[in-house]
């Protein structure tokens, strides 16, 4: 049953990997929220109420976000070397959307991370749901595992994940005799 669910999630994933495009992750980043708390010193800037980051084509969006930047100005702005957000994550690329309670944006090494009931959702439909999912923006790969702590569940509190396991749905095509 294991071995199933893990063929399951990867066939899945290798659709979404073909189907995604590279991300560009030198893309200026834009961003709004309800406040910003600048902290020269330590090179970070804290984001919270309803954050909202557009980088070319993707959003990520959360509830609040820590902008860790290197210190150098390009172009007056400064630049970002990585994001940590908090508090209902969501971050949505063409033709998918991810949900979490944290996630990490690396732009060094162009990954995204999110953590803690993540639920990712293909297309019209197909869903995975489990523990952490890494996202590779070079190559569109997004890898999903069991790996969290504790149980997640629906509003209606029916259990979607339990026990480090990743779970999902996939739609067969109507046949005709």
């Amino acid at each position: 049953m294991r071995a199933r669910s893990a063929f399951l999630a990867l066939a899945l994933l290798a659709t979404s990997a073909a189907a995604q495009v590279r991300h560009n992750s030198n893309a200026p980043i834009d961003f709004n929220a309800g406040t910003i708390e600048l902290q020269d010193r330590a090179n970070r800037a804290i984001l919270s109420g309803g954050v909202n980051v557009k980088q070319a084509n993707m959003t990520l969006e959360a509830q609040r976000m820590t902008v860790a930047y290197t210190g150098r100005i390009t172009e007056g702005s400064p630049q970002v070397s990585r994001l940590d957000a908090s508090g209902g994550v969501t971050v949505t690329r063409p033709n998918q959307r991810a949900k979490s309670q944290y996630a990490v944006y690396d732009l060094n090494r162009r990954l995204i991370t999110m953590l803690g009931g993540v639920t990712l959702v293909e297309g019209a439909g197909n869903t995975v749901s489990g523990g952490r999912l890494t996202i590779d923006l070079d190559s569109g790969r997004a890898t999903i595992d069991g790996s969290s702590v504790g149980t997640t569940k629906a509003p209606d509190g029916t259990v979607i994940r339990q026990g480090g396991r990743v779970t999902g749905r996939f739609s067969v095509p109507e046949r005709t005799q």
